[in-house]
């Protein structure tokens, strides 16, 4: 594995199959009414999916009639949406708790390198109802946003923290950190 892979082929091979059932990757539809009112609040031109699943947040943001902007899909499990993209807003929508810890530091570099301007990033916090085909649960990473932010604010400003109403997690809206 390189240095800046950000999954391993079996992972890889193990999202390749979770994406198979229909309820894994739908956080993202909870979190379009959001992120539709940053993307006309914000004035953003450019959105980033990183993580993006089966595309259920834009298909939240069609449904809500916000479509005047540009959407690049990016995941590791669907090699055909390509490399991440640089945009305006990058979403990151309770993919970081799926992360090899391992690869975790090259994830964020990643998010840092193609946020131009905001960064929108949800995480569960505890263990996942769905498991891997290894058997392990499938939030790789269980820590508390104590945890997380630590590691978030080596590459981001955080500009404002939501913890969940359930307390499953939190929500952040950052800036990238310039180096």
């Amino acid at each position: 594995m390189n240095n800046e892979a950000v999954i391993s082929e079996e992972y890889r091979r193990m999202q390749q199959e979770l994406h198979k059932n229909p309820g894994y990757g739908v956080a993202s539809l909870k979190f379009a009414p959001l992120v539709g009112k940053m993307i006309q609040g914000l004035r953003i031109a450019t959105v980033a999916d990183y993580g993006a699943g089966k595309q259920n947040l834009l298909r939240g943001l069609n449904e809500m009639n916000v479509s005047d902007f540009t959407y690049y899909p990016y995941d590791p499990a669907f090699p055909e949406y390509g490399e991440p993209h640089e945009a305006e807003l990058v979403c990151c929508i309770d993919v970081l708790e799926h992360i090899e810890p391992e690869l975790l530091e090259n994830v964020l570099q990643d998010l840092g390198k193609i946020t131009k301007k905001f960064g929108f990033f949800s995480v569960h916090t505890g263990p996942a109802i769905k498991v891997l085909t290894d058997g392990r649960n499938a939030h790789l990473i269980q820590e508390p946003s104590s945890w997380w932010l630590k590691r978030l604010t080596d590459y981001f400003e955080i500009q404002q923290l939501q913890t969940l109403s359930d307390g499953s997690g939190f929500w952040v809206l950052t800036r990238p950190k310039r180096r």
